[in-house]
């Protein structure tokens, strides 16, 4: 028996409603059809925390490797193929690349090696923050997309000035999974991102000129080392860098617009964390926790199985919705609450979960954290600027604004 559809309208959840605010659409599936399918698109709702931990440990079942993505058509939603090469890069790769792809880059997040950033994450959000704040404040976006640009262009060794390119190309990634590109807007990114690609293969080429062996070389140096090797191949080295740019990029800037969101929405909850700064990790992660920077991430079924009572058949694909099982009551507390002495530790999926956890969710955890400890140092209130909403990516998989318009009274104890 195959699993009900998830709605009488197949378009629902790419509509505005349910991009600004997919939470409702989550709670309904979580109660009436935690697996449930999208028309005949042979894509799969899967909205509890359960059922998500289920379809993670059974990887003989379902694969992380992305063949495909949702998209809006015409009519009924339906799959749209990806470039053969965006399945075979760490967060979309199976065992036992994935394990290869993560050993390669995997000494550059270690604790040490993260704690190495706290400086100049701190220098270009404070430089970020004072230019916004004495540029009249405004649309706070850009600082948001600034920091984590900055901040993959130095993991990967790259030019600093380069910086206005990887704003840029930290997007496209997100742009392909958003399920509602226009075939104009595809042929765009296609053009953008070979350029990427072409830009990543020629400093890929000069690291290898002069391999640094050190915990702290940049990304391009482990992966100049790895196709030396022949451990992976040149062009999987160019996409896993590319990798970053996303991953790094666009989910991070998510991440901080979401937390400076909840700041100027609820001032009472800024005059806290002004107060005792150290409560402000725990808000990073509870804000992380409520708002994703990630709805979902793909899996695709391998061979014919079950889940949840139901169906599935090889290439059908499942949603794992971490944005529903972060809010799901059998597992969290008054879910839909941010709680600044919840007890829960990290116990959450916005980072995913198991072996695909996610490598760089130090560096963003502590990127929120400083732009947010910045943001409320240099200020002594926040609060959204009236006659403008806040405009979300229309993406049904990325939670990331693209506008925040909000005003700023600067604090009169901060030297510049």
């Amino acid at each position: 028996m195959r699993a009900p559809i998830y709605s009488s309208n197949p378009n629902e959840l790419f509509e505005p409603a349910t991009i600004t605010n997919p939470q409702p659409l989550y709670a309904r599936l979580r109660s009436e059809t935690p697996l449930s399918r999208i028309a005949d698109s042979g894509v799969h709702l899967v909205a509890t925390w359960d059922l998500i931990d289920e379809a993670l440990a059974r990887e003989s079942d379902f694969s992380a490797n992305l063949t495909g993505v949702l998209m809006r058509t015409p009519g009924d939603p339906s799959i749209f193929a990806t470039p053969e090469v965006d399945g075979v890069v760490i967060a979309t790769a199976d065992e036992p690349l994935h394990s290869i792809h993560r050993g390669i880059l995997q000494s550059r997040f270690s604790t040490q090696s993260v704690a190495t950033l706290e400086e100049p994450v701190r220098r270009w959000a404070r430089e970020a923050v004072r230019a916004w704040i004495d540029g009249g404040a405004g649309d706070f976006v850009p600082v948001a997309e600034l920091v984590p640009a900055r901040v993959v262009g130095d993991l990967l060794g790259l030019p600093e000035g380069d910086v206005t390119r990887f704003r840029t190309w930290a997007m496209i990634g997100g742009e392909i999974l958003a399920g509602n590109i226009e075939a104009e807007g595809l042929a765009a990114v296609a053009t953008e991102a070979s350029r990427m690609f072409e830009y990543l293969g020629e400093h890929l080429d000069q690291a290898s000129a002069n391999i640094r062996h050190d915990g702290n070389a940049p990304l391009l140096h482990p992966l100049a080392a790895a196709t030396k090797e022949g451990r992976i191949s040149r062009d999987v080295a160019i996409g896993m860098a590319a990798v970053m740019f996303s991953a790094g990029g666009e989910s991070t800037a998510a991440l901080i617009g979401n937390v400076v969101k909840y700041l100027a929405e609820h001032p009472e909850t800024a005059g806290v964390l002004r107060e005792t700064p150290g409560l402000v990790p725990q808000f990073v992660e509870e804000v992380g926790r409520l708002d994703p920077p990630f709805n979902f991430h793909y899996r695709v079924v391998k061979r014919s199985c079950e889940l949840a009572g139901f169906d599935l058949h090889p290439g059908d694909r499942l949603m794992l919705l971490w944005a529903s099982a972060n809010r799901d009551a059998a597992h969290v507390d008054n879910p839909d609450e941010l709680r600044l002495d919840r007890k829960y530790g990290k116990n959450h999926m916005t980072y995913g979960r198991g072996g695909h956890f996610c490598l760089g969710a130090p560096v963003a955890r502590l990127e929120g954290r400083i732009v947010c400890e910045e943001l409320l140092r240099a200020t002594a209130s926040i609060t959204p600027k009236p006659g403008h909403q806040p405009v979300y990516a229309n993406s049904i998989m990325v939670r990331r604004l693209e506008h925040l318009h909000l005003e700023a009274q600067p604090s009169t104890n901060v030297s510049t």
